[in-house]
């Protein structure tokens, strides 16, 4: 539609609402020959008088009858459409969002998340789904709102911002038969370990340093999901190298000794990644900074030199031979 025709789509719902070409001229703040000029090409455009003098006043034909609500819808919604967009009000905000993360967030962060939440967004749902190699993938393609998560590559486009930092310890049950307080690297190696891979593969970080060294160690177990792989280190000999804000979490309810990891490693932080397609939604804004201040809450605390992205062959980061596809 052209503008002059969304000029005359004005004028003629400012006549059929008025019926009469003072009132309409009035309406819209044009002069009376200025509405009687559009009255003439509305009548030549609809091939209908439209407006018809009986007495002093004018009367609407049964075309104009038929046409005036749905004149004035139109004109109604394309005044919404145009309207400034209201403030954004946390409390109004009733809306789903999706987001990818693991227990270790839901541990460290959910509470804090949650509390935020009910004081300020309560008709808010949040529905967590575990993280994948298609992250990147759903949230471009409006399958997932946020993720939280260390990646490897990720398509120039996706956004992200630092939520948190940790750093990696063992632990091992309290009544372990053969670690004590003094924990070697040799006890590292020569004991069966818990492996934490979120996206179901082996290997990893831990590995690579221990190759660099010319060691190696005994996966026994590999689990997806960080508390479960606590619960399996409080029931066995296992040793297990997790992130220490949540061994130290459960240290004391699951019986665990926490023991500083006798290789250097280094710290990471996770990241909040989301779609560019979102950058600007207000209700979005609003979540992003929930997970900022949950995290400044509960994990304020920062640590040097984080790593902040998987290397590509990792194999944790799930991009083993396969490459995260960029839209053409």
């Amino acid at each position: 539609m052209e503008s002059t025709d969304f000029g005359l789509l004005l004028s003629l719902d400012a006549l059929l609402q008025e019926g009469s070409v003072s009132g309409a001229a009035r309406r819209v703040g044009l002069s009376t020959p200025a509405m009687s000029h559009a009255l003439a090409r509305i009548r030549e455009r609809f091939s209908d008088p439209i407006l018809v003098r009986s007495g002093r006043g004018m009367l609407l034909t049964p075309r104009a009858l038929a046409l005036k609500p749905l004149v004035h819808e139109v004109v109604e919604q394309a005044r919404r459409t145009l309207e400034p967009e209201r403030p954004f009000v946390a409390s109004e905000l009733s809306r789903t969002f999706v987001v990818h993360a693991t227990d270790y967030v839901l541990t460290i962060l959910g509470g804090a998340v949650d509390r935020i939440l009910r004081d300020e967004a309560p008709k808010v749902c949040l529905r967590f789904v575990p993280n994948s190699p298609d992250d990147p993938a759903l949230l471009r393609d409006q399958g997932s709102d946020l993720a939280v998560g260390i990646y490897g590559e990720l398509p120039q486009e996706m956004r992200n911002r630092q939520l948190l930092t940790d750093r990696f310890v063992c632990v091992v049950r309290q009544a372990h038969p053969t670690v004590k307080k003094r924990f070697t690297l040799e006890d590292f190696v020569a004991l069966p370990h818990i492996q934490v891979a979120p996206r179901g593969k082996p290997g990893g970080y831990i590995d690579d340093v221990l190759r660099e060294r010319g060691l190696t160690r005994t996966v026994a177990r590999a689990v997806p999901y960080f508390v479960t792989a606590l619960q399996l280190a409080s029931e066995t000999d296992y040793v297990l190298t997790i992130s220490e804000r949540i061994a130290r979490r459960f240290a004391e309810p699951l019986s665990l000794q926490v023991l500083e990891v006798p290789v250097t490693l280094r710290p990471y932080a996770l990241s909040l990644v989301w779609h560019p397609r979102v950058e600007g939604d207000a209700g979005h804004r609003f979540l992003r900074d929930v997970f900022l201040r949950a995290s400044k809450q509960v994990a304020g605390d920062r640590h040097d030199a984080p790593r902040t992205r998987l290397d590509p062959t990792d194999p944790t980061s799930g991009q083993t031979r396969k490459r995260i596809r960029r839209p053409r």
